[in-house]
């Protein structure tokens, strides 16, 4: 096992060191003029110009300039330094501000994924071709068939003005109450596949012959299901809540932007917007390594789900 982490930290390094390589690329390889970008419709001085360009580095061009930049952002990121945006502020500064408020954003996400769809995939595999099993699967479909552009809108017009049950908006210290809606809306993909996933691989296990010896030896449905069968059938479950969990750490930059949340997804599309590279490549980098860490923690929890597997 100590091997086994030992070589996916250093594939997380390389991993690392590639995706911010392409990002810092594709971000800086098209940009047109950052600084008019931030400044909008104002004109810039031709002071402001010289001391951001200098400060950014923006005058080195070419293949060599490109890289001169990219090597001055990762001696930063040795030292713990993410750099400035072009706005001025820390973006360590930015993001002390947005990850607690997207980190309530995914673990209410997170909760209604694993309470409600990983139960309601196990009742319906239990319960397979029954009325909950049909009517689990044609909701699934249709909520994997509205994207998130066009749920959200609806969800904060229908269960926020129509009928204010939720806060329309969360503001700038927003409480779980008013990030209830969003994560349920953030999640709502996410449970559809869970439950979708569950179920099969529940239905899958029952029919396992581990079970039915299991039933010749006269032990309880409840059992069976809830010791056996739903420990291997966590597997592939635990596989697609470990990648989702980077997705939902990274705010879902639509689900943030409609109900006007300040997290990590709203200052990248912010970020975004405005062509402030700096403060883009450093959402990124950081969400690599969430991305990186949540896999290494789902391979390692393999190994705990089924003995059978094992690192060597």
């Amino acid at each position: 096992m100590f091997r086994f982490i030992l070589r996916r930290l250093l594939q997380m390094v390389l991993a690392f060191f590639g995706t911010t390589l392409i990002v810092y690329a594709l971000m800086f390889a098209g940009q047109g003029d950052p600084i008019q970008a931030l400044a909008g419709e104002r004109p810039v001085t031709a002071a402001q110009r010289a001391y951001l360009t200098e400060k950014y580095h923006l005058d080195a061009t070419g293949v060599g300039g490109f890289f001169y930049r990219y090597v001055n952002y990762l001696g930063g990121l040795v030292r713990g330094d993410l750099g400035q945006s072009l706005t001025g502020r820390q973006i360590s500064d930015i993001l002390a501000a947005a990850w607690p408020v997207t980190v309530k954003l995914a673990l209410i996400a997170l909760a209604v994924t694993v309470i409600f769809g990983v139960t309601a995939g196990v009742l319906a595999a239990i319960r397979r071709a029954g009325v909950f099993d049909h009517a689990t699967l044609v909701l699934t479909l249709l909520v994997l068939g509205i994207p998130t552009i066009v749920l959200a809108p609806l969800a904060q017009y229908f269960l926020g003005v129509r009928w204010p049950i939720f806060p329309p908006t969360a503001g700038a210290q927003p409480s779980f109450w008013a990030l209830l809606l969003p994560g349920i809306v953030l999640g709502s993909l996410s449970l559809a596949t869970a439950l979708r996933l569950t179920r099969t691989s529940v239905t899958e296990n029952l029919r396992a012959d581990y079970v039915r010896t299991a039933r010749a030896k006269g032990l309880v449905r409840r059992r069976i299901v809830g010791v056996h069968v739903l420990r291997n059938s966590l597997i592939p479950v635990v596989t697609f809540l470990g990648v989702e969990l980077g997705n939902l750490m990274s705010g879902a930059i639509i689900t943030e932007g409609v109900f006007n949340i300040p997290g990590v997804g709203f200052n990248l599309f912010r970020g975004i917007r405005t062509e402030d590279g700096p403060l883009v490549v450093g959402i990124v980098s950081v969400l690599v390594v969430v991305y990186l860490l949540s896999n290494l923690v789902v391979d390692v929890l393999y190994a705990v789900l089924d003995p059978r597997i094992r690192y060597e």
